[in-house]
C-alpha cells in the first residue's frame, strides 16, 4: 500500500511517500517559505537530492508541487495518482474528541476547524492540507493523525486545571499535550531496546517546539505541554511556563493589547528572547566564545528541563530510561550533557564520549554503570503516521 504523508505548517509542508507494511520510504521533501517569491521544494528520490526555488504563493500550489515531483517523468516515485491508496495528514489539536486515528469526514473537518481557536498556528493549516489533497487525490483514503491522542491516557488528576468545574465539563478546557506522535514513537523504541514488560520512560522531544513526556508501560501519564502548545519548556520562540500575573501586568500596567502579548510570547520569547537567535547552533557557537546571554539560555532551558526529570520520576516512582529526540535532541551534545549533568541522585550518568558520538537511528550515551538508560533515538513522525493510517485502512 502506498500512503503518502503530509504535515502542513504554516508556511510549509513536509511530505513522504511510503510503502506499507515494508515500512520502505520511496520518496521525501519538504515545500518551504510558501508565500515567498523564493519558496523552496526539496526532494529526495531515485537515490538524488533535487532542489527547486520558485514563487508558491500558498500551499495548494505548494500540493500541486509536490504532485508534479511525485509524477515527474525521469525522478518521480508514481506513474498517476491512483498509485496513492492513502493520504495520512498530520493534525494539531483533536481536544479530547478523538483519542485514536480517524477517517476524514465532514463532521471529522468540522472538529479540526473548530480547534483552531486551540492550536491557531497549526490546525487551520492542517485542514487546508486535508481539503487540498481531497481534490488532488479524490480516490485516495483520507486518515487524520492527531498529535494529542497519544496523550488521551493521561489522567484527571494530571490533566485538569484548579479553576472552576464549569470550565472543564461546559468548555473542555484541560490539558491536552502534543508532539504526541513523536512521543508514541520513540517511547516504543525505547521499550523495544529495553526489552522490560514494565517501563517507566521520560521521552523529551526537543525542537523548535519543546516537550517532554511521562511514559509508564506505553502510556502517556503527563506532559509538558497543555491546553495550547505554548506551555512548559523553553523553545525557539515560545516562552513556556510563565507565571500568568505577567500577562495582566503587560497589560494593564505597560499598556500592551492581549494580541501583542500573544505574539509576544509565541513570536518573540524562548531562545530567540533570550538570545536574538532561534537557531541553537548559533547560540551554542556565541555561548563558546563568551557570549554571556547565550550561555546564560543554554542554563535555564536544561533547568527548565531538569525540573520536569526530577517531577516526572517522582510521580512515575521510578525511572529505566530518558530519550533525546527530534532535531536539537538528537544533535545538541551540548544540552544533553547540561541536562544530564548533577543528575546522579536519579541514577543518571552520561558517558562523555559516546555523546559525542555522530547521530544514529538509535544510540546509548550513559555509562555503563548507569542505573537509567541515556537514549537518544531519531524521531520518525511520518513512519508513524504510516503506520496509524495502515493500521486504519487494515482494519487492524
Amino acid at each position: 500500500m502506498n500512503i503518502l504523508i503530509l504535515n502542513s505548517g504554516s508556511s510549509s509542508i513536509k511530505f513522504q511517500l511510503i510503502q506499507m507494511p515494508s515500512e520502505h520510504i520511496t520518496c521525501s521533501g519538504i515545500v518551504e517559505r510558501i508565500g515567498s517569491d523564493e519558496a523552496t521544494l526539496t526532494y529526495k528520490g531515485n537515490g538524488k537530492t533535487l532542489r527547486y526555488v520558485d514563487a508558491i504563493k500558498s500551499h495548494k500550489l505548494g500540493l500541486q508541487r509536490i504532485l508534479d515531483i511525485l509524477l515527474d517523468a525521469e525522478n518521480g516515485a508514481i506513474d498517476n495518482i491512483e498509485e496513492i491508496d492513502a493520504v495520512g495528514h498530520r493534525v494539531v489539536h483533536g481536544g479530547d474528541s478523538f483519542a485514536k486515528t480517524t477517517w476524514v469526514t465532514d463532521a471529522v473537518k468540522k472538529e479540526i476547524r473548530e480547534f483552531s481557536t486551540l492550536a491557531p498556528l497549526h490546525n487551520p493549516h492542517n485542514l487546508e492540507g486535508i481539503q487540498i489533497a481531497e481534490q488532488l487525490f479524490p480516490k485516495a483514503r483520507q486518515v487524520a493523525v492527531f498529535d494529542t491522542a497519544f496523550h488521551q491516557t493521561i489522567p484527571v488528576k494530571a490533566h485538569k486545571y484548579a479553576i472552576p468545574n464549569r470550565f472543564y465539563t461546559d468548555h473542555g478546557i484541560r490539558s491536552y499535550g502534543f508532539h504526541g506522535t513523536s512521543h508514541k514513537y520513540v517511547s516504543e523504541k525505547a521499550i523495544d531496546y529495553l526489552k522490560k514488560e514494565k517501563s517507566k520512560i521520560i521521552t523529551i522531544h526537543l525542537g523548535n517546539g519543546c516537550s517532554i513526556t511521562a511514559v509508564v508501560d506505553g502510556k502517556s501519564v503527563d506532559h509538558s505541554l497543555g491546553f495550547a502548545p505554548s506551555n512548559g519548556l523553553i523553545m525557539g520562540s515560545r516562552s513556556g511556563n510563565i507565571d500568568h500575573a505577567l500577562i495582566f501586568h503587560l497589560v494593564h500596567t505597560l499598556g500592551y493589547s492581549l494580541d501583542e502579548v500573544n505574539h509576544i510570547l509565541n513570536e518573540e520569547s524562548g531562545m530567540l528572547g533570550l538570545t536574538g537567535h532561534s537557531d541553537l547552533r548559533d547560540i551554542q557557537s556565541k555561548a563558546e566564545n563568551g557570549d554571556k546571554d547565550c550561555q546564560i539560555a543554554l542554563e535555564m532551558n536544561a533547568y527548565r528541563i531538569k525540573k520536569y526529570i526530577g517531577a516526572y520520576t517522582a510521580i512515575m516512582n521510578g525511572l529505566d530510561a530518558i530519550v533525546f529526540t527530534a532535531g536539537i535532541g538528537e544533535n545538541s551534545s551540548v544540552l544533553r550533557k547540561l541536562i544530564c549533568t548533577d543528575l546522579s541522585y536519579l541514577g543518571i550518568a552520561l558517558d562523555d564520549r559516546k555523546n559525542e558520538m555522530g547521530p544514529t537511528t538509535l544510540r546509548e550515551i550513559n555509562k555503563d554503570s548507569s542505573e537509567v538508560k541515556i537514549l537518544v533515538i531519531a524521531t520518525n513522525e511520518e513512519l508513524e503516521i504510516a503506520k496509524q493510517t495502515f493500521e486504519l485502512c487494515s482494519g487492524a
